[in-house]
């Protein structure tokens, strides 16, 4: 680690209540992983956007232990319940996929019994992650016209009546969520990065959003934070809607936003995003994820939009290796493209010699 020790970070994820004495494993094993855990990279990418060159720099949150940020959230979570956990206990949570996979894994090194509940948007790679760590994986209990996220959420209430005694780490409520963010993903890139305008951060349960906005404003007051959603989210008020993309967006709003000051909200057509995605992978190799390449076309947008803009951070959760049947898959992408009233335009990236050139936003 390069900004705060293990020791000190845990202490602050775990905050100032005592540590039940069972636990201790949970505590130690916690605090090995949060020292193993790499710094993960910034990708650096001049583009050519009006004729001026701009540095868009993406934080690649993939490029860790278990594949996204939200290795980052469940030390976070985990380390919320050292006040209460004991041996035995199971611990149950809501996921669509990312932070499944990180807490199954962190489960396992902790000998902790977990159960996951999932619904049948689960990216399929994700899946094979998760059974791979032999979690309990439980399919949201069906009701029709009900969100898929309620659907999650109603199952672990289920599943929480049945069994008092499990441990919920609620990820939509816990301020360990944006805590972590804020006390541990904030300063390193603060440390990697000292000087940037703006950050353009995705949200879906909107702990990663409000722990980056406190902790860039108490260190960077100057740098801007836009939040990034998609079409047919509602975390930000828009009207409900078919949302092809998981990983972003919710259909509700989000508990850890409600004292957040934002400088903006950008609400990127979920098309857009798996556009952006492709011609960045088109053009340079590099397959990000779906919320990924929605944080990309907002910046593209806003340094389009603004000549005065001209160094920005994407904040990436994953990368493209987890959407390779859906967002890279040809023939996902042409079922999609059918259902489509309407092709929302996409930002075409092109390879020029010194970076990248935004050539045109058009249909795709």
């Amino acid at each position: 680690m390069t900004q705060l020790q293990a020791p000190d970070l845990m202490d602050q994820l775990i905050g100032d209540g005592p540590v039940h004495p069972g636990s201790t494993r949970l505590v130690d094993e916690l605090r090995r992983q949060v020292a193993g855990y790499p710094t993960t990279p910034l990708m650096r990418y001049r583009i050519e956007i009006g004729g001026r060159w701009r540095e868009v720099w993406l934080k690649l949150e993939g490029r860790s232990p278990w594949g996204s940020i939200k290795g980052r959230t469940a030390v976070g979570l985990l380390g919320s319940i050292a006040d209460r956990y004991q041996p035995g206990c199971r611990l149950v949570e809501s996921s669509s996929g990312n932070l499944g996979v990180a807490l199954a894994a962190l489960a396992r090194a902790c000998h902790a019994q977990l159960t996951v509940v999932v619904d049948e948007r689960l990216p399929i790679a994700l899946r094979r992650r998760m059974a791979d760590y032999a979690i309990d994986l439980v399919l949201a209990d069906p009701a029709p016209g009900v969100s898929d996220l309620q659907r999650r959420l109603n199952t672990v209430q289920r599943l929480l009546a049945e069994h008092p005694d499990w441990i919920w780490l609620n990820q939509y409520d816990n301020p360990a969520n944006p805590r972590a963010h804020e006390l541990w993903t904030a300063p390193e890139l603060l440390g990697q990065l000292p000087e940037f305008q703006a950050a353009f951060i995705g949200v879906s349960t909107g702990g990663t959003l409000a722990g980056l906005t406190a902790g860039l404003r108490r260190a960077a007051p100057r740098t801007r934070v836009i939040g990034v959603d998609v079409q047919g989210s509602t975390v930000f008020g828009g009207p409900p809607g078919r949302r092809i993309l998981t990983g972003i967006g919710a259909s509700r709003a989000s508990t850890h936003l409600l004292a957040v000051e934002l400088d903006g909200v950008t609400v990127v057509p979920c098309w857009t995003a798996v556009g952006c995605c492709r011609t960045l992978a088109e053009a340079t190799g590099h397959a990000l994820g779906g919320s990924s390449g929605a944080a990309l076309s907002a910046c593209l947008q806003a340094m389009t939009e603004d000549s005065e803009l001209t160094s920005a951070v994407c904040l990436c959760p994953d990368l493209g290796v987890n959407y390779r049947d859906t967002i890279y898959r040809e023939e996902w992408v042409a079922a999609e493209r059918r259902l489509l009233a309407d092709a929302a335009p996409v930002p075409w990236l092109t390879p020029a010699r010194g970076g990248l050139v935004l050539t045109d936003w058009r249909p795709w």
